[in-house]
């Protein structure tokens, strides 16, 4: 994985749609049940995630060194399906790699999303719910992250955040997990073609925009904790 620093290659946008992103809404601890929740909107994209644990763990699924991370995701009508166990994967493997499970063995961390709503972007809404839910519970990190996604239309215009009917018109969609610290790419879930250098310029894109969903979160926990 090639990662560009936050500005690089800016110059080099020659295709440009659409680098706005959607509004974004969030509210916290909104379940009493679970031990961290959040929903997160991104354009009319809402996700609701509940986080149990550390708790205890099926002692077949239990690991000496570390919590056993599980993720579900629940789409809004049916069955979960192919699509959503490769979300499944990728958000669990961003989340694995974010937060400090070594600080709990032989424990379990469960994460449960509910789809609400899907018009595009549905993974990076995905994985900014869950960033959220996981302060929402204390879990203790490393860094937090976010999901930002774009997609490649027909032209080679670059459209970030795109929504449904976008991501259905586009030869390629690209989902970024990155962290607030160094803005690097922690995972990523491509689908379509694009060219090598199609795929840095939208890196690079996906990173700047990150910037304004830190921000959000930061504004949105100081929201919270101002009222309190």
């Amino acid at each position: 994985m090639v990662c560009l620093p936050l500005d690089a290659g800016a110059h080099k946008f020659r295709h440009m749609a659409d680098r706005r992103l959607r509004e974004f809404g969030c509210e916290q601890n909104l379940l009493s049940r679970p031990d961290g929740s959040a929903s997160f909107v991104q354009g009319d994209t809402t996700v609701v995630v509940g986080i149990y644990g550390p708790a205890e763990v099926k002692v077949s699924k239990e690991s000496y060194d570390r919590a056993t991370l599980e993720v579900i995701l629940k789409p809004k009508v049916g069955l979960p399906g192919v699509a959503e166990r490769s979300r499944e994967q990728f958000i669990r493997e961003t989340c694995e790699a974010a937060l400090l499970t070594a600080l709990h063995p032989r424990t379990s961390i469960v994460l449960i999303l509910q789809v609400i709503h899907d018009d595009g972007s549905l993974l990076s809404c995905c994985l900014n719910s869950a960033c959220m839910a996981a302060m929402d519970a204390g879990l203790n990190m490393r860094c937090l992250f976010c999901g930002v996604t774009c997609a490649i239309d027909l032209d080679g215009n670059i459209i970030l955040d795109p929504t449904a009917k976008q991501e259905k018109e586009s030869r390629a969609v690209l989902t970024f997990a990155i962290d607030s610290v160094e803005r690097q790419v922690m995972m990523s879930s491509t689908k379509g073609a694009f060219t090598t250098a199609e795929f840095h310029q939208s890196i690079a894109i996906c990173q700047k925009a990150a910037e304004s969903i830190f921000q959000f979160y930061r504004d949105s926990v100081g929201r919270r904790y101002s009222k309190s």
